[in-house]
């Protein structure tokens, strides 16, 4: 097989498998998670308070649309990988065309109402009057990178869905690098650039995003890459596109809920006081390298189980969840005793305020020493999402968040006059979404969804894909 066209990951080692394919991933997370701390201290530190208020009050508008786009690029993901895994490639081809104008066209609808909605939404999140009109500005700017921001998105899905994590992670650590090259230079106005202050940093992404996506673009079609996005065919565009969002939307309404939560849950914190919010904060971040691990290895396992059940391999899933077990439960408990017994020094990197540590030591104690719930929970959520039903992992996110987390989070805290009500919430959480995934995953529904994807005897000859598009090459 050409190694070009991705990775047969139904057959093989499994174990392999999910850590040469979640490795990259991992690092593009920790790549974007460093360029986040860096844009940061360019912005707290050299632009002052009011520019890092502006880029805090637009962050969750920019996280919930980025997480529709990500939504819809799951659905596009799971497609992949199964007609990859089954060597549909003509259907494949159906799914890159469909994907293309769908998640495209999103990003550009969702551009058009930002740009005209941007002051309402802020005026509705009670955004403090000397900030308002440079968030508007800035807000504005930035959502001009979303059509190329999905572009991304659906290109990474797609080679993923191949099981190519690498080729993405080359791009991502261009486009990173290119972005924090950028921020200095125009914030600052140097080598002749114009001075653009915080507006800076949102032209720096703009700029970074358009030129890697057309880099991007170009290599693949140069490679004659199956995913190399073209000018769809019109055949193309009806159940394919069909499926596509009715497996998107609802994993977009999952990422909705998820950014609409943590909204909800700051809002209690919010009420008890700066300290607490400071605490919550900082803890916050420790969450956000303790998850890292547990998001990549299920978006790993989801395309393994997509690959594997469009192949119709059944048995090979059950080994990736249960090597998927050991793995993310293995590194999130290391992660969880590290929270556990040295809280201090971890919440120090980020604040030193002893009242704020002490407080945020009793967060990672109570949440912390549960973080292994949640790798466990990606790793069932990556097999039912790889099947492609992804309405039950919304309805099981609906249950964590919105049946448990947020009410618990309020009366808890009101109960206990105290905080760590929040705490126990958001433990207790991580139980109830354990639960009902698990119970899910056993109950063996998942098969059903995938059941359709189930080869013919003559796909499971399994022809090289060099073979068949060099063929549909010469046909057209």
């Amino acid at each position: 097989m050409n190694p070009k066209f991705g990775t047969d990951l139904t057959t093989g080692s499994i174990p392999r498998h999910i850590v040469t394919f979640s490795l990259p991933m991992l690092i593009g997370s920790l790549l974007q998670t460093a360029y986040s701390f860096i844009n940061a201290i360019w912005v707290g530190q050299f632009l002052g308070t009011g520019a890092l208020a502006t880029v805090t009050v637009s962050f969750p508008v920019v996280f919930t649309l980025f997480g529709i786009g990500m939504g819809m690029t799951l659905a596009t993901n799971i497609l992949v990988s199964q007609s990859y895994g089954a060597r549909r490639f003509d259907e494949l081809r159906r799914v890159v065309d469909s994907s293309t104008v769908l998640i495209l066209g999103l990003g550009i609808l969702l551009t058009l109402l930002g740009e005209l909605f941007t002051p309402h939404i802020l005026r509705a999140m009670d955004t403090p009057e000397d900030i308002f009109q440079p968030s508007v500005d800035y807000l504005r700017i930035f959502l001009l990178s979303l059509p190329f921001s999905f572009g991304m998105f659906a290109l990474r899905s797609m080679l993923q869905g191949m099981g190519d994590s690498k080729t993405p992670l080359y791009f991502q650590f261009v486009s990173v690098v290119l972005t924090t090259v950028l921020d200095p230079l125009l914030i600052f106005g140097h080598l002749g650039l114009p001075r653009l202050g915080l507006n800076g940093t949102a032209w720096a992404t703009i700029v970074s995003q358009v030129l890697v996506l057309a880099v991007l673009v170009v290599w693949l079609h140069r490679q004659k890459s199956p995913v190399a996005p073209g000018w769809p065919r019109l055949s193309h565009l009806g159940p394919a596109t069909w499926k596509t969002f009715r497996i998107g939307v609802p994993a977009s309404i999952q990422q909705s809920l998820v950014s609409l939560g943590m909204v909800m849950v700051t809002g209690i914190v919010n009420r008890f006081g700066e300290i607490s919010t400071a605490a919550f904060g900082a803890a916050s971040r420790i969450d956000q390298i303790a998850f890292m691990p547990a998001i990549n290895f299920g978006m790993a396992i989801s395309t393994l189980a997509g690959q594997n059940l469009g192949a119709g391999h059944l048995p090979r899933v059950r080994q990736i969840f249960a090597w998927g077990c050991a793995f993310s439960g293995a590194i999130t408990l290391v992660i969880s005793a590290a929270a556990v017994i040295f809280p201090e020094a971890l919440l120090k990197v980020f604040i030193t305020d002893p009242v704020v540590v002490e407080l945020g030591t009793s967060y990672l104690h109570i949440v912390g020493a549960c973080y292994v719930l949640f790798g466990l929970t990606f790793v069932s959520n990556g097999i039912i999402n790889g099947a492609g039903s992804t309405m039950v992992t919304t309805v099981i996110s609906l249950l964590s968040l919105w049946v448990a987390r947020v009410p618990l989070a309020y009366v808890l805290s009101r109960q206990m006059h105290d905080v760590k009500g929040v705490w126990y919430a958001i433990a207790i959480s991580f139980f109830v979404s354990l639960g009902c995934s698990m119970a899910y995953y056993f109950s063996g529904r998942w098969k059903k969804a995938a059941a359709h994807h189930k080869p013919t005897v003559h796909e499971q000859a399994k022809p090289d894909p060099a073979e068949v598009f060099a063929n549909e090459a010469g046909e057209a």
